[in-house]
This record gives C-alpha cells, structure tokens and sequence, in this order.
C-alpha cells in the first residue's frame, strides 16, 4: 500500500473527523463510547513506546480509524486508539465504514472481510505504515468460550436470548481487551518500524 495507489492521499485524511466531531455526530453508544474512553489509559511505558516511534524520521504521525458507531468492537476499540493517538501525538482521522467502502476496500481483514475497527498508520508525509484490525486474539478467543458456555447453559435458548445473555460476559471482559489491543497495535508498529 503506498499514497501513489491509496485513495487515501493527505487530502482525504484531511476530511476525516477528529474524534471529538466523530463522537458529536453519531447516532448510537454515545454513552458507550465516552464510558471507555473516560476508563482507559494508556500505561507509561506504552506511551513511551508511542512517543519514541512518533519522533522517529518516518515515524507514525497520523492514524486513520475506520468503524461504525453501532459496533462493539467499535465502541469498545475507538477509545482505545484516541488515546494512543493522544499519548503518541498523532493526528488521528475518523471515517465511517460504510461512507467510506473505497478506504475499506484497502484493509479488508483476510482480504475479504470489512471487519472494524481498523486502524492504519501513516508517516507525516503519508506513507503507509502498518494496520491492525477489528479485535486482539485474545478477545477472539474468550468470545468464542464465552458464546459456548453460554449455549450450554441455555441450550434451548433461542439466538436473541443467547446474545442477551452473552453480552455481559463480554463486557466484563472490555478493559482487558483494551489493554490486549494495545500490545497488538504496538507490536504491530514496532516490526514496522523496526524497533
């Protein structure tokens, strides 16, 4: 991925919403979103790990996150960047997936799946960096724990009522999550940045 085929040129990143704008305008988990926001810190040592990789030559300055309001992994995931674009510095840009498919298409998880949040990295002079997308594998793997245990104690349950009952479990699990997602994105630019 490179600015000479992304239709993410420094012009497009320009139009996305700061995450303040992004939070005034949507529609659903406005409480959600500011819930986990006001919850989560960045730990010293990861801020430290974001301010040595934004002040390198080829640093990431700018994160783009692509999402939707109405998604869990979303509203649970979002806070979590705006506070690493906060420790780090960057300027970081919101787009709505689904106004948005043309950037989507670039990050596409597996290559198939509009799967959100995403976020990517780009240097001050856009250059594509690195991406990290939807949830950790941590999160994946307690999900899917969760959803069967869940189905063995209601196996009569119908979909509605297993996600009813699924869902406070997950959420239980939220800060952790975070604090995963975090290792992940900073694995991810520390290999792409080789530090």
């Amino acid at each position: 991925m490179t600015s000479e085929t992304s239709v993410v040129t420094p012009e497009r990143f320009a139009q996305g919403f700061s995450y303040p704008d992004y939070i005034a305008q949507i529609n659903v988990n406005k409480n959600w979103f500011e819930k986990l926001y006001d919850s989560f810190q960045v730990e010293p040592d990861d801020a430290e790990f974001f301010q040595k990789a934004v002040s390198l030559p080829n640093g990431p300055a700018k994160m783009m996150v692509i999402g939707e309001d109405w998604c869990p992994d979303v509203y649970r995931g979002m806070p979590v960047m705006a506070r690493i674009a906060e420790a780090g510095g960057m300027e970081m840009r919101v787009f709505p997936r689904d106004a948005n498919m043309d950037i989507m298409n670039e990050f596409l998880k597996e290559g198939k799946w509009a799967s959100i949040p995403a976020v990517v990295f780009y240097s001050a002079s856009q250059e594509y960096l690195c991406h990290w997308i939807e949830r950790p594998a941590l999160a994946e793997r307690e999900m899917e724990s969760i959803s069967a245990q869940v189905k063995s104690e209601m196996p009569n349950a119908s979909d509605q009522e297993l996600r009813a009952a699924t869902r406070p479990r997950n959420q239980e699990r939220f800060p952790a999550w975070q604090q995963e997602s975090v290792k992940e994105i900073r694995e991810v630019l520390a290999k792409s940045l080789d530090i």
